[in-house]
């Protein structure tokens, strides 16, 4: 049993959080995942400005950082569920670059939800290779959800 839980952080009401969830429902899926948990926290330019300078160095808002809590397939916590760690996505960025690429926000969130995803299961893309894979993989799982760059 999978557990992804989403948490709205803001003042916002944002109704595609259930799209959320069942995009990355699909991607554990697709992953062949089992028993992995996982949050999603969705905040402000400020707490993730503070997120960012406090443990990255980065005196800058971002648009997603992720807190992975294992680098491989190790147990957790004494149990058999893969306790994966925590995304954060900021709603203001989201909401700025689903209009600067001019497509959705609901795919703009569910990319930088499922972008999280795959930095939690140790994906990169410091060079053009792994950049490559993980974007492909981001990039399918958007793509067979229906989640296109065209929406609007």
């Amino acid at each position: 049993m999978n557990n992804v839980e989403i948490f709205n952080n803001t003042k916002e009401e944002i109704e595609e959080l259930e799209t959320v969830k069942e995009v990355l429902e699909h991607a554990i899926k697709k992953e062949k995942l089992d028993k992995v948990e996982f949050n999603v926290i969705i905040v402000d330019n400020n707490y993730i400005h503070e997120l960012n300078k406090n443990y990255r160095s980065i005196d800058r808002e971002t648009d997603v950082i992720t807190f992975a809590l294992e680098d491989d397939d190790k147990v957790v916590n004494g149990s058999d569920t893969r306790v994966l760690g925590d995304i954060y996505i900021s709603i203001d960025k989201a909401k700025a670059q689903a209009e600067e690429y001019g497509h959705s926000f609901l795919r703009e969130i569910c990319f930088l939800a499922v972008h999280g995803f795959y930095h939690l299961l140790g994906y990169d893309h410091q060079t053009k290779e792994e950049e490559v894979v993980m974007f492909g993989k981001q990039e399918e799982v958007l793509s067979e959800c229906g989640i296109k760059r065209e929406n609007s």
